[in-house]
């Protein structure tokens, strides 16, 4: 049973780089189970913002609270182990490995053989990792469309394959929280409908029901798919609510969409 009050609270994050403010008093908060979009002109803080809640980056000021817990001092494996799992505006894959064995590093957390048992691979060592194994083809793999793909080395997949491989390793976790940084950048429209299809699959699904914070400059797939949006912009929150109500809000379109009166483009 899920705990209650909200997944992921962010309170008066402040981040710095020198003379630089790449955070100023950003707040907001995650609900179970939804698409929370943040969007922003490039520079805004989207991705120092996911950086953040993974633990690449240490705020300065403020907190950030996972299912009612602090997370500052955790590294970002630690916070892995709590369920927050990522993808990266840079494809980050191992290409010279297959699809398959990029995915099952997705699944180290969840091993349990000790070190003697792993190295000799024998009896439980090599049962778990056939179990995680199937799991992976059976719920990942498959549900990406990749089984034809399976043990093709990632680096002579094309780029929007790539994308898709690196969402599958994000998903081996079994993630309660998934940080999607830019999950639609560089794909084909094809590409960017079929990742788009994923994301709302992840968080609808029974099987996975997993709460997503998305930073994305596609507004079509933003306003589609999204439950709440945040919009930031030179560091600030400038801007929340539901997709509607960020296209009818003014410092919203000044900020990063056009003057006012400008039309979304929807894909639905």
């Amino acid at each position: 049973m899920s705990a209650p009050g909200p997944l992921l609270t962010l309170q008066e994050i402040h981040l710095a780089f020198g003379g630089v403010n790449a955070l100023r008093g950003v707040g907001f908060e995650l609900s179970r189970g939804e698409i929370f979009s943040v969007i922003g002109p490039n520079g805004a803080g989207k991705t120092v913002c996911l950086n953040c809640i993974n633990g690449l980056y240490r705020p300065q000021r403020g907190r950030i609270v996972f299912e009612g817990r602090d997370l500052a001092g955790l590294r970002p494996y630690q916070r892995a182990a709590l369920g927050i799992s990522r993808t990266f505006q840079k494809v980050e894959l191992f290409h010279g490995m297959t699809v398959l064995d990029n995915i099952r590093l997705g699944r180290h957390l969840h091993m349990k053989a000790g070190l003697l048992s792993g190295t000799v691979y024998l009896g439980p060592a090599a049962r778990e990792e056939t179990e995680h194994r199937e799991w992976i083809e059976r719920e990942i793999i498959d549900f990406l469309e990749m089984t034809h793909l399976r043990d093709r080395v990632v680096g002579m997949l094309p780029y929007g394959l790539q994308k898709r491989v690196e969402l599958g390793r994000a998903l081996a976790l079994n993630p309660k929280l998934l940080l999607l940084d830019e999950p639609m950048a560089g794909l084909n429209l094809e590409e960017v409908e079929d990742m788009a299809r994923f994301i709302i699959d992840i968080n609808e699904e029974a099987r996975w029901r997993v709460t997503c914070l998305l930073v994305e400059h596609d507004m079509g797939v933003v306003m589609d798919i999204s439950h709440r949006v945040a919009v930031l912009n030179f560091g600030e929150k400038i801007s929340e609510g539901t997709p509607a109500e960020i296209q009818a809000d003014p410092l919203v379109h000044q900020a990063y969409l056009g003057e006012e009166g400008d039309v979304y483009t929807s894909r639905r």
